[in-house]
Order: C-alpha cells, then sequence, then structure tokens
C-alpha cells in the first residue's frame, strides 16, 4: 500500500453540479485538521485509519461506512505503524441528501456505519464512476444511494416513498431517453418538466422499470448497437453512434447484457451464410 491519491470529477446529469470521488490508499500520510463544504462518505478497502472528529477518535476497517457531516473539523491518519489505510470517498453537496428526506438536511449522530450491502454499493458505484464518469449514470445511482443513507442511519424522516402515476412517468422518461440516446437530458431537467423531485422520479422508473433509468439507456443502447454491428460496422464505429463514451464501456455493457464482446458477435453474425 502505497501513498497515493486520485481524484475524480464526475456529473450529475448532463450540465449538471459537480461530484467529486476520492480513490486514495496511505501507509503514513496524516490529514492537518479540515472540513469540507460538503458530506464525505468514504468507504474503507483497505487497512485501519484514525479519524478525530467530535472530540473523539473514530477507527475505521475494511467495510466500514464513514459519514461526516459539512463543516465538521476532523483529520485523518494510520491507525497502527504498518497496515496503512485505503477508502474510496465521495463528497456530496447536502441538497442530494436532503432529497428524499423531510425535517432539513439529515443528521448522522454515529459517523460509523456497519451497513455491509450499502457499502458494497457504494464501492461499485464508486469504482464504476472513477474508470468511467457518465453524467447519466452518476445522476441514475449515486442520489439514489445517498438517500438510501439517509433514510436508514440519520434522523431525517423519510420522503413518502409512493409516487402517483408512477408508470406514466418512467414511460415519459423511457421516451425521452431513448428519443436522445447520444446525449440524454438530466434527470434532474425531467424532473423539473414533470413537477417532481428527482428522488421522485427514480423512485418511480425503478418501481417500474426494476432497474435505474442509467441501466435501461445502456441495454437499450445494447439493442442498438447489435444492429448496427450486424450491419458490418466496427465496434470502435458503433460505440459513439448509440452514446456510448468509446469501444471500452460499449463492451463493458454488452458483455454484461449478451454474454460476449462487440467484437464476437459482429464476427459471428457476419460469418452466417
Amino acid at each position: 500500500m502505497g501513498e497515493q491519491a486520485r481524484w475524480t470529477r464526475a456529473r450529475l446529469g448532463r450540465c449538471g453540479p459537480p461530484l467529486d470521488l476520492l480513490t486514495a490508499s496511505f501507509r503514513r500520510h496524516v490529514y492537518a485538521p479540515h472540513a469540507h463544504d460538503e458530506y464525505t462518505i468514504g468507504v474503507c478497502v483497505g487497512g485501519h485509519e484514525i479519524i478525530d472528529y467530535r472530540g473523539g477518535h473514530l477507527s475505521t476497517g475494511p467495510g466500514t461506512i464513514v459519514v461526516l457531516e459539512p463543516g465538521e473539523m476532523h483529520t485523518g491518519g494510520p491507525g497502527n505503524p504498518t497496515d496503512g489505510y485505503a477508502y474510496r470517498a465521495l463528497y456530496a453537496e447536502p441538497a442530494l441528501l436532503a432529497d428524499g428526506t423531510l425535517g432539513g438536511l439529515p443528521h448522522f449522530r454515529e459517523p460509523l456505519l456497519d451497513d455491509p450491502a450499502l457499502a458494497r454499493a457504494l464501492r461499485t458505484a464508486h469504482t464504476e464512476l472513477s474508470a468511467c464518469p457518465d453524467p447519466l449514470q452518476a445522476e441514475s445511482v449515486l442520489p439514489w444511494l445517498l438517500t438510501a443513507l439517509a433514510h436508514r442511519h440519520s434522523t431525517a424522516r423519510p420522503a413518502p416513498d409512493r409516487v402517483p402515476g408512477a408508470h406514466a412517468i418512467a414511460r415519459t422518461v423511457r421516451d425521452r431517453l431513448a428519443g436522445e440516446l447520444t446525449d440524454p437530458p438530466s434527470l434532474a431537467l425531467l424532473a423539473t418538466d414533470l413537477g417532481l423531485s428527482r428522488y421522485q422520479l427514480l423512485r418511480a422508473f425503478r418501481t417500474t422499470m426494476g432497474i435505474p433509468p442509467y441501466a435501461w439507456l445502456a441495454q437499450h443502447r445494447v439493442t442498438r448497437a447489435r444492429a448496427l454491428l450486424e450491419t458490418g460496422l466496427r465496434p470502435a464505429e458503433v460505440a459513439p453512434l448509440v452514446g456510448f463514451a468509446d469501444q471500452a464501456h460499449l463492451t463493458r455493457w454488452f458483455r454484461r447484457v449478451l454474454g460476449v464482446t462487440p467484437a464476437a458477435y459482429r464476427n459471428s453474425v457476419q460469418d452466417r451464410p
């Protein structure tokens, strides 16, 4: 485990606000006392870190979620001289955690959280978005996970889950995404057009479709890519035509949906008599 830190900036939807992601691994580094304007949500992925926070010491271990509230002074450093510590963190504007709650900004009495399923989901989202910070994916996944964090572990009251007209809302969003395949609108914009919050839109879509908007759009893009590959176009040509960032992005989703790479699929259909 060396001394390294890598920042990635994702955007929550096309032209949306930024959200920073940090991938860090340290053996000796100790942070000076500081605070952030955002909520800091971290998941420890290796070693142990000691964080001075609210007059006490927090000791993290692999799988631990840490939530540090805006404006709260804190430090961070290795828990022992040998192991070092590694974590993934994201820095979320307060409004993102308040979108699906009532009664003001969520307050976390306990900064250390034991929630393995949520920790895995946060880590997966962080890894995928650090590799390919797609705006619609960030907007489909992160606000949903942050609302789940606030619902499960903060003092805020959850907003009502039921969204009237969910099926019609989901169909409208689906059709807009399909119609603007290569440059999809932000969910925040769609929500405003429908008179909803982004959380309500996400809730309606996931309840109806069973998956978040980005996953639906990615699968629709794969279907469109499949038809283009059958005409003889190469994967590198197809990727931008259906809205994927590059061939690697197309390949990841093609394998998820169809179990083979785009190149293998193209070769198999081209070889038919």
